[in-house]
């Protein structure tokens, strides 16, 4: 169902919380070609609530049909034509996936945009390194259909924690991709607090991970403040 969202008096604040939904917008949700309406759609119905709540939204759930299957997933919609339009101001488009580039997010809420960037649309995977006895390794990916977007990440972490990452092409869609070294780097300043706004089943998989490498993620964080 089409939920209506007043927005005459609608102030737009940067917040950890607004950061962070927008991070989901960009990979998860749509801007509808009308310059008024929203939807985010995901399989995980916990995600479809910390948007709403981070949004401040008092909307019904609906479902849509997936495209490639039969699926149902829940998915909110929603108009705002005054977010709609700061939104374009920062960069993001209607159909955006492959033309997005950059946007323009605060320097101190943009881990939390990156943390909803990576709900969306990011994975972390973990495995046993046969080569070398006891290498446990894992590496935090972020995705999009766009280069100059992906690039931009890229070039945003490299200025602010001086990690590379490395840059792919696999099918249709690039990815950053950040192996163990720099994702004890990167992790952190995502998950700096506990009561953040996240997905959760993917942070405690990140955190359990984590956990058998806590003396070098404190060395790290120490030396990259």
């Amino acid at each position: 169902m089409r939920g209506n969202q007043k927005h005459k008096n609608y102030k737009i604040k940067w917040t950890p919380e607004f950061a962070y939904a927008i991070g989901l917008l960009t990979t998860d949700g749509n801007l509808s070609s009308d310059g008024r309406h929203f939807d985010f759609t995901s399989k995980d119905i916990q995600l479809i609530n910390t948007f709403k709540k981070c949004l401040g939204l008092n909307v019904k759930i609906g479902y849509k049909t997936s495209d490639h299957t039969d699926k149902y997933y829940p998915r909110v919609q929603f108009s705002n034509k005054k977010l709609y339009q700061y939104l374009l101001s920062i960069g993001l488009r209607p159909n955006k996936s492959k033309i997005l580039g950059k946007l323009d997010i605060p320097e101190i809420f943009f881990f939390d945009f990156l943390r909803g960037h990576f709900d969306g649309d990011g994975c972390f995977y973990s495995f046993w390194d046969k080569r070398w006895p006891n290498s446990f390794m894992f590496y935090t990916n972020f995705i999009s259909a766009s280069y100059k977007h992906i690039k931009w990440l890229r070039v945003s972490l490299k200025k602010l924690l001086s990690i590379k990452g490395a840059l792919g092409k696999q099918r249709t869609v690039w990815q950053l991709k950040y192996a163990k070294e720099e994702s004890l780097i990167l992790l952190p300043k995502m998950y700096y607090d506990i009561n953040l706004p996240c997905l959760k089943r993917k942070r405690c998989k990140i955190e359990k991970i984590i956990k058998l490498s806590e003396g070098r993620v404190r060395e790290l964080a120490d030396r990259h403040g």
